[in-house]
């Protein structure tokens, strides 16, 4: 009697397989890691075999390790990253390894997009034109590697591509499809006069599903490979940041999913879709209702850098004491006051994406003095977070956007010092899951509701997720912290010529010694 779903998430730095019975509860999780390649300079690559080798060691770990019954699987849903190119031929084979989401190297053909047709196209797509996004990318293959693009039957998302492989079947769902310049938001179809405008030919592009819509099932060969059972129904599934957002208990407009990973981000609830210039539109994997995003770089790598190269205080005491480094890293910042004595920081680590997209903005402590210590420091890069956070908000309000409570997942929500901090920032409240797996979670969802074990997304929700903590915003801490980010959105606009010339000089000094 089938008992579990199978959910597949293809991330950046590893694929994770996880095993979900009815009510939400983990009876299996595997995670497999891989390297992303930079093979140039702006290049981010992913050879894909990894993807498909990560889901058959999952499956492999569950059966022979965990000795789970994986023919009880009833269903299989994936998610993945986003803003991939990957083209394969007309047996799925990869023409070359995907361009993902960290790759930059279209930024001309990205400018000649934003000349021909900028603002149409922004218009159509309801997304900034930017290296970031597929189309960029498409035109940049076309050009540089005209042999593969002539070659390619499909352009494949990271999730269409293991569904491919389960299934023998191409598919694009819908949540997908903002990464395409010539997807229409708000009718939720091509747009074939935008694609020819820009010389790409829909025709390389698979048909689109619902997320929860089944594709096929597994075939004889791909049960061969895995060890899944032939015949399993596999679910279109979704972007990796639509799932979280089901997976944190968003299905309900103005409702809004924070999220507290490596990098940070939020994802806003529409009935309607609503374009903002600075954020990112998309489908939510719910049909019928869109997500208005933010991404940025600041989340938790911003003290995972620090506790790699700053933190071996915290790294001895975790030792001595038990626990980890980020315990002892909140517990400093606890003992910190709000605004920690007027130091800012800024999280550009890695540039920033919205609402500022700009590349080549970096990491800043502004008011380091004497009197400063490392708590300080801790506490400012968790503040600094935090009023990103806050922009992004702020710029989804100014488009009448209504925010009415976020829902944490993530790493960084488990942290009550700083979740409770960016309570604080943003005036808002925000609930804390009960669970830690909100992506893996949000994709079991679909291949539950797509294959009728829930019947609808409501029932789903609420037999598997349950909100574990709730934070309240102290008013007088957020009027301290209005003050701070107006100092810390001030200091950006400061130094955004700044960050120009850097980069200008950072390359002549790069070159001079090459």
């Amino acid at each position: 009697m089938a008992k579990f779903l199978l959910a597949v998430d293809v991330g950046t730095s590893g694929t994770r397989t996880t095993l979900f019975d009815f009510t939400g509860q983990v009876h299996g999780n595997y995670v497999y890691e891989y390297e992303t390649t930079y093979p140039v300079a702006g290049g981010a690559e992913h050879d894909v075999r990894e993807w498909w080798r990560a889901v058959c060691k999952g499956v492999s770990y569950f059966k022979n390790e965990l000795c789970l019954s994986v023919e009880e699987i009833a269903a299989v849903g994936v998610d993945g990253l986003s803003w991939a190119a990957l083209p394969v031929d007309k047996k799925g084979q990869p023409l070359r390894r995907a361009m993902i989401w960290l790759d930059r190297r279209a930024e001309k053909q990205a400018d000649w997009i934003k000349d021909t047709a900028g603002e149409k196209i922004e218009q159509i797509s309801g997304n900034p034109i930017d290296a970031a996004y597929i189309t960029p990318k498409m035109l940049w293959i076309k050009e540089n590697e005209p042999h593969i693009y002539e070659k390619t039957h499909k352009f494949l998302q990271s999730n269409g591509y293991i569904v491919y492989r389960l299934t023998g079947e191409f598919s694009l769902d819908y949540s997908q499809g903002y990464g395409f310049h010539f997807f229409n938001i708000k009718q939720g179809e091509w747009s074939g006069d935008t694609a020819a405008r820009l010389n790409l030919s829909l025709e390389k592009l698979p048909p689109f599903y619902e997320c929860h819509q089944v594709v096929g099932s597994v075939t004889n060969r791909a049960a061969r490979e895995t060890g899944l059972p032939e015949g399993t129904p596999v679910v279109a599934g979704g972007l990796d940041a639509a799932c979280c957002t089901l997976g944190a208990g968003v299905i309900k407009s103005g409702m809004t999913q924070e999220q507290g990973g490596q990098a940070g981000g939020m994802s806003i609830q529409l009935s309607e879709p609503v374009t903002s210039p600075r954020l990112i539109l998309g489908y939510h994997v719910i049909p019928d209702h869109w997500l208005l995003q933010g991404g940025t770089v600041g989340g938790g790598g911003t003290l995972n850098w620090f506790r790699k190269e700053l933190g071996s205080r915290e790294k001895r005491l975790a030792e001595k004491q038990g626990g980890n480094a980020y315990q002892i890293m909140d517990r400093e910042a606890a003992e910190i006051p709000p605004g920690s004595d007027g130091l800012i920081f800024l999280p550009y680590m890695a540039g920033e994406r919205s609402p500022i997209w700009d590349s080549k903005a970096r990491g800043v402590f502004f008011g380091l003095s004497y009197d400063k210590t490392r708590a300080h420091m801790i506490r400012a890069m968790m503040e600094g977070v935090g009023f990103s956070l806050l922009h992004n908000l702020e710029t989804a309000q100014n488009s009448g956007v209504e925010i009415k409570e976020l829902n944490s997942v993530g790493g960084a929500s488990g942290s009550e010092v700083w979740t409770g901090m960016k309570s604080d920032i943003t005036g808002k409240r925000i609930n804390v899951p009960q669970t830690d797996q909100a992506t893996a979670l949000g994709t079991a969802i679909l291949a539950g509701v797509g294959t009728g074990i829930y019947d609808s997304f409501s029932e789903a929700v609420n037999q598997m997720i349950k909100i574990e903590k709730t934070y309240g915003p102290d008013e007088k801490r957020h009027r301290i912290y209005q003050k701070y980010y107006s100092l810390y959105r001030e200091l950006y606009e400061k130094l955004k010529d700044s960050y120009e010339r850097l980069y200008s000089i950072s390359k002549i000094a790069e070159n001079a010694f090459d």
